[in-house]
């Protein structure tokens, strides 16, 4: 084939030059007898042909500092000022104010009712407390039954949960071991006043009769609170002759009777009186003495001793 051939076979513009072969390596895609390539720093020349524009066009928008894409910078946010650590659920500085006079004041610092919504925020730390404490009152006669409340109850409240019951049963639990570490540190007859109030925290709320026995040694110190039964106090629950022989299994030296009445009234009744005498008369045969039988109601509490019928 002759050189004129191919030259006529190749598009206009992009023929060889005269001489040049297809092995020369100069840049195929530069006119014939035109500039040289532009440099990348250097924008190419214009020109007329298709061939010039396609150059300007894909070449010099590639190399073009002034036409390179800056990627975007993440914008650095600004710290904000730390919250209280409760401030998102105690918007008005209620919850605050009730925690300062608690830390700060006596015992008559807050209310029945903020007794108890102070102790429900603990177990329920995204709720208005107030209503629910007010509605435990009133259901269960006052802070005292709210808190001798059956688990279940207090669980089935509305507004309340097994969380929050929980809540009130462990402060109930912790005043009756507290009450009842002040009654037995001493010998029980040397510390009877703190003896009632611990039997009064465990028994003065109880919806059944229920009969405790305290057995003591030599020097009335509490050997054993047992509870002996449930139900109404006569020779059908608790036989006298099984309570003193427990007294003597025991190695007790002395007993005292307690039980409660669920009406509140703590007086007590004929059959009361009538089985206290019988259980003090087989411990007098055995050599156990009945030092007294109390009997504890929301309204007070009796001592069959003081009133003279042991």
């Amino acid at each position: 084939m002759r050189a004129g051939d191919l030259r006529a076979m190749l598009p206009r513009g992009c023929g060889m030059a005269r001489g040049q072969t297809d092995l020369d390596e100069k840049d195929p895609f530069a006119p014939v007898n035109g500039p040289p390539a532009a440099s990348a720093t250097q924008a190419p020349p214009k020109t007329s042909t298709p061939d010039g524009r396609l150059q300007e066009a894909h070449f010099g928008r590639m190399f073009r500092p002034e036409t390179a894409t800056t990627l975007p910078t993440k914008a650095v946010a600004k710290a904000k000022p730390a919250k209280p650590a409760d401030a998102g659920h105690d918007p008005s500085g209620h919850r605050a104010r009730l925690r300062k006079r608690l830390l700060e004041g006596g015992a008559e610092a807050l209310a029945d009712h903020e007794v108890v919504e102070y102790l429900l925020m603990t177990a329920i730390p995204r709720k208005d407390t107030k209503p629910i404490a007010r509605t435990l009152l009133t259901r269960f006669g006052g802070l005292a039954g709210v808190f001798n409340a059956d688990s279940a109850a207090l669980a089935a409240h509305p507004g309340m949960g097994e969380t929050s019951a929980a809540a009130i049963r462990i402060v109930s639990l912790a005043a009756r071991r507290l009450a009842r570490a002040r009654a037995t540190e001493a010998p029980v007859l040397a510390s009877w006043q703190a003896l009632l109030d611990y039997l009064t925290i465990d028994m003065a709320h109880l919806t059944v009769e229920r009969v405790r026995v305290l057995y003591l040694d030599t020097k009335n110190r509490l050997i054993r609170d047992e509870h002996a039964s449930d139900g109404s106090l006569d020779e059908a629950a608790i036989h006298p002759r099984e309570v003193i022989r427990r007294a003597l299994d025991l190695g007790a030296a002395a007993l005292i009777i307690v039980h409660n009445h669920p009406s509140g009234n703590p007086e007590p009744s004929r059959a009361d009186i009538q089985i206290t005498k019988r259980i003090a008369e087989a411990g007098r045969l055995l050599g156990v003495e009945v030092h007294d039988h109390v009997i504890i109601g929301k309204e007070g509490s009796v001592s069959l001793k003081t009133k003279g019928l042991i």
